[in-house]
């Protein structure tokens, strides 16, 4: 089997188209998601905590080596606060992924049962019921005949 072949059967499987599928809708959701967070979230954050934006705090390992205004060395910083923004952001985009699944999977379990209910055999009737009664009857009266000759 050439190469090509091989790669064709490969891609052209359902289950890889899907994670295609998959991989862009989850890039879009992720850009709504973080647009959530940046936009909407982050600022009603800095105004609960009094503006602190965390991304400024650092630790300065060497400070910068200048002569004049020109920067000969740059300094050398642990950005620690640019880390806690991101666990921060990370956390709020999971919680919002987390309640996100969580309104689709009640979506989801709300149609199973209405697919099931939909599917479910309708109890019989009253006369269904008699009907079957009266069958079984004969069908007993008609056995007795036959084993009483």
């Amino acid at each position: 089997m050439s190469l090509l072949k091989e790669f064709k059967d490969f891609a052209m499987r359902g289950n890889v188209i899907d994670m295609a599928v998959g991989v862009v809708i989850g890039a879009a959701f992720g850009k709504i998601v973080s647009s959530l967070v940046d936009d909407l979230i982050m600022p009603l954050v800095g105004v609960a905590t009094g503006g602190i934006n965390f991304t400024d705090y650092k630790w300065v390992i060497q400070k910068a080596v200048m002569d004049g205004t020109e920067i000969i060395k740059p300094e050398v910083t642990l950005n620690w606060g640019t880390w806690i923004q991101t666990i921060v952001n990370f956390l709020i985009v999971a919680f919002c992924i987390f309640l996100a699944i969580k309104v689709m999977n009640r979506f989801r379990k709300e149609e199973a049962a209405a697919a099931e209910e939909a599917a479910a055999p309708a109890e019989p009737t009253k006369e269904e019921v008699l009907l079957t009664e009266i069958r079984d009857l004969l069908k007993q009266q008609a056995d007795a005949e036959g084993a009483a000759k």
